[in-house]
């Protein structure tokens, strides 16, 4: 029977740590591309409702 490796505690602490600073930068990156106009976000393929219900990190 294969046994189960249990995640460490420091490494599930950096795992989580990770996930909020990809969080954090998605966040910044939509909220920088919700300034582009329509025309702009259309040709890079992004969608700017999509974006808002994303969030963003700050307001324009």
């Amino acid at each position: 029977m294969a046994q189960v490796q249990r995640r460490g505690y420091f490494r599930s602490a950096v795992d989580a740590l990770i996930a909020a600073r990809q969080r954090q930068a998605a966040r910044y990156v939509n909220g920088a591309l919700l300034m582009l106009d329509d025309e702009t976000l259309k040709t890079y393929g992004y969608n700017r409702d999509e974006l808002q219900r994303k969030g963003a990190a700050y307001t324009y």
